[in-house]
């Protein structure tokens, strides 16, 4: 079937309400960015390169 002549599900205006509430609450954004423990995640990359490494390691 074409597309174009297939009806549209989505409600335009639904979605441009919702883009504009998104956007007035854009200040989530830094609140996921301070729970983040950069430090945390830079050792468990590591542990995890480490591991990585071993097991390829082991397998040759």
């Amino acid at each position: 079937m074409d597309r174009q002549q297939q009806a549209s599900k989505t409600n335009a205006q639904e979605v441009r309400k919702q883009n504009a509430a998104s956007a007035q609450g854009s200040s989530n954004q830094t609140e996921f960015a301070s729970e983040t423990d950069v430090q945390e995640v830079r050792q468990q990359n590591a542990q995890s390169a480490a591991r990585k490494q071993q097991n390829s390691s082991q397998q040759k």
